[in-house]
């Protein structure tokens, strides 16, 4: 593995990130519990945005000390894609309008210093 695949990884959670920003846009949670599209949206991304930190993770474990809650991020996209059943609507509400924010922002301070 490259830095290249590092940045590719990365690029990967940014484009979920924005995608999920712009599905959510003055979206409400009411909009969320009742349009099958706009879940299925944000957790098609989620399941991206976590497949994409786990092998970021394991192949550049450094990577951890610029991007919080790698971890937990991983671990959210294994019971969202194994155990969807198990997760409230609400708590991937409040991770695509709290979290996936934060993240992104995250992720767009780190590539620049990848290519330096």
């Amino acid at each position: 593995m490259t830095l290249r695949d590092l940045e590719a990884f990365l690029w990967d959670i940014q484009h979920a990130a924005g995608l999920i920003g712009r599905f959510v846009e003055r979206k409400t949670l009411q909009d969320y519990l009742t349009d099958e599209l706009l879940r299925s949206g944000v957790e098609r991304q989620l399941g991206i945005i976590g497949e994409a930190a786990n092998q970021a993770l394991r192949h550049f474990p450094e990577i951890e000390e610029k991007i919080s809650d790698l971890p937990k991020i991983i671990a959210f996209r294994n019971r969202l894609i194994h155990g969807y059943a198990e997760i409230s609507d609400e708590v991937v509400w409040a991770i695509a309008t709290d979290d996936v924010p934060k993240l992104l922002g995250e992720v767009k301070a780190t590539l620049p210093d990848l290519s330096e």
